[in-house]
């Protein structure tokens, strides 16, 4: 199943705005895959924290094939070190389970969540173990399907932003600009941004500035060779 939009959203959005409008035109529809059963859906985005998707992948195929159903009753049966034997690591199983132990004894309304506002929904999911605002922001994007999500955490969005905008950088007060620009569709702006940083429109580039190369050390008075530092990357 995939995110669901129509000619609505994306005439809206092109009329708002040409430079998005030709992104749209150029991309065509984009088709992003959504799970709309909220429990595994959380477990899956805390189980892809950090790893690659293919990682992600192998250890969601395990899980389901150990589990059978991942949901809050057999989660609990199989317990942590279970978990930690399909490949996922110690904090995340203590993050799933403690999940799953909130809905077992009705801490987590999962039913009711869907009843409430985005702000509302991304503090509830975002007090949980394991969850951030950007995660909780994905899930009501990818499961709850809400129309309306900008999510300015994510790093791919403001590349898109830079590159189909030539901004250099995009700072909370320029980001807030097209979030109010894209409303009440941003969730259908975030599907063409996204495709944009991936490089589905041929010419376009990112325009931050670029990062310098560090600098040779110096050689030593009377040294016939030169030696160059090691530098630490930054995270």
């Amino acid at each position: 199943m995939y995110f669901q939009y129509g000619q609505e959203e994306t005439e809206y959005l092109s009329g708002k705005d040409e430079k998005l409008g030709a992104v749209i035109a150029q991309v065509g529809r984009v088709n992003r895959e959504v799970d709309t059963d909220l429990f595994p859906a959380v477990v899956h985005h805390i189980v892809g924290q950090q790893i690659s998707t293919k990682a992600q992948a192998t250890i969601w195929q395990r899980m389901r094939g150990a589990l059978g159903t991942v949901d809050a009753e057999h989660i609990l049966e199989a317990g942590n070190e279970q978990l930690q034997l399909l490949g996922i690591s110690c904090r995340k199983a203590e993050y799933i389970t403690d999940f799953a132990r909130k809905i077992q004894n009705g801490e987590f309304d999962l039913e009711g969540i869907w009843q409430k506002p985005d702000e509302e929904v991304i503090r509830e999911l975002s007090a949980l173990k394991g969850i951030g605002v950007w995660t909780a922001e994905m899930i009501l994007l990818f499961c709850m399907q809400r129309p309306d999500v900008f999510s300015y955490d994510d790093l791919a969005i403001q590349r898109g932003l830079r590159m189909v905008y030539h901004h250099r950088k995009i700072d909370r007060k320029l980001f807030e600009k097209y979030r109010r620009r894209f409303s009440p569709y941003c969730s259908v702006a975030s599907l063409y941004l996204w495709a944009a940083a991936g490089g589905a429109v041929p010419g376009l580039k990112d325009y931050a500035p670029k990062k310098k190369a560090p600098a040779k050390k110096a050689a030593p008075a009377g040294s016939h060779t030169e030696k160059t530092s090691k530098v630490q990357q930054k995270g």
